[in-house]
């Protein structure tokens, strides 16, 4: 669980990101403690008159819920030829900028987000910084829930321990699709998109948390201050 402290970060690097937003911008609004600082500084700028015509494409449902809720205006992703920026959380960077994301369950629509929008701004604080990912977090993965055992035995094989996600009540938490989430610990992952070849070529397996060049920016707060992250461009 995030510290006061580590939410007072978050806060201050996803103000900084809504800074990059212009008025007329399609927005993609990610998921999650640290979307949510975003969302309501947008909110609170459009209703101050400092930005306007902005048009937001949540994320998840619970995302559409909160925008809804502080009156920013929402389009669905099939109305989109392109979202110019998306504010979102993540659980691991790595020097790369590529992401493990998922912890919140929303990784499928935040992933079909990102790959529609032109600069994806990722927001965290500094103990989101791993040398490698799957170093300090688990890579969740969506499958459908029949023969999700199927789908945990095929990831065993790759390398992981696997535990199917439950709720307080013990059941299988269900995403927005109503698919089970598995949370597969690989440690340090050496080759990723190896990794995310081999779980994307297995029928059953909906979606996973690998980010891979996808994040534009990352935004990280940190004790001595804010820093700015750009992905380097390819060769």
């Amino acid at each position: 669980m995030a510290t006061s402290t580590q939410n007072e970060l978050k806060r201050q690097a996803a103000e900084a990101a809504v800074d990059l937003i212009k008025p007329g911008m399609v927005v993609g609004l990610g998921y999650g403690s640290t979307a949510l600082h975003a969302i309501r500084k947008i909110a609170a700028l459009m209703a101050e008159g400092r930005l306007w015509d902005i048009v937001g494409v949540p994320c998840s449902v619970w995302t559409e819920g909160e925008a809804h809720r502080l009156g920013i205006p929402l389009i669905n992703l099939d109305l989109c030829t392109a979202i110019d920026l998306t504010i979102d959380g993540a659980d691991e960077v790595d020097p790369e900028l590529n992401l493990i994301k998922g912890a919140g369950g929303a990784l499928l629509r935040e992933k079909m987000v990102a790959q529609a929008t032109k600069r994806q701004v990722i927001v965290v604080d500094e103990s989101k910084l791993s040398p490698r990912l799957g170093t300090h977090f688990d890579l969740p993965v969506e499958v459908v829930p029949f023969g999700s055992g199927a789908s945990a035995r095929f990831i065993t094989g790759l390398g992981a321990q696997v535990r199917l996600r439950r709720d307080t009540t013990g059941a299988p938490v269900l995403t927005d699709q109503g698919n089970y989430l598995l949370d597969c610990t690989f440690g340090p992952i050496s080759n990723l998109s190896a990794l995310a070849a081999a779980l994307e070529s297995r029928a059953g397996i909906v979606e996973h948390g690998l980010f891979l060049g996808l994040a534009t920016d990352v935004l990280v707060a940190g004790t001595t201050g804010l820093s700015h992250l750009h992905r380097k461009a390819q060769a």
